[in-house]
């Protein structure tokens, strides 16, 4: 008595092509919603910054944003600081990342000497990346 011990041959073969038609839709989905929400992701107080003309600097490093209100209090995103902390926490941060740049945004109402105290605060810490933040001024018509 002899076995057969073939497998009989199917009929059908199995589909082994990957279908990317959803994920591209998902993808497409996913670019939108933060293409929407990235200006939406700027943390800080509410400030009137001053408008002058130029253009906006470009870089790839990471930069802190401390905000000086009309009152002038300092601000790191929205927690308020202490003067005699601020270069306390601000080198706890360059110590995760050496690259770090500060930008300051000084409130249009805000005391020039608390800008300029605070920035020279920063030069003398250490911090050789120091800016300040504006608003493009508006176009004449």
């Amino acid at each position: 008595m002899m076995i057969n011990t073939r497998r009989r041959s199917t009929r059908y073969h199995l589909n082994s092509e990957i279908n990317i038609t959803n994920l591209m839709d998902v993808m497409m989905v996913l670019l939108v919603v933060f293409m929407v929400a990235a200006p939406l992701m700027t943390s800080g107080i509410a400030l009137d910054l001053p408008k002058v003309g130029g253009k906006a600097l470009e870089g790839e490093d990471t930069s802190i944003n401390v905000s000086v209100d009309e009152e002038g209090y300092y601000y790191i995103g929205q927690t308020e600081v202490a003067a005699d902390k601020i270069v306390e926490k601000l080198n706890a941060i360059r110590d995760q990342n050496s690259s770090v740049t500060v930008t300051i945004s000084g409130d249009a109402g805000a005391e020039y000497g608390r800008v300029i105290g605070l920035m020279a605060l920063l030069k003398e810490a250490g911090f050789d990346k120091v800016g300040l933040r504006t608003e493009p001024r508006p176009r004449k018509k």
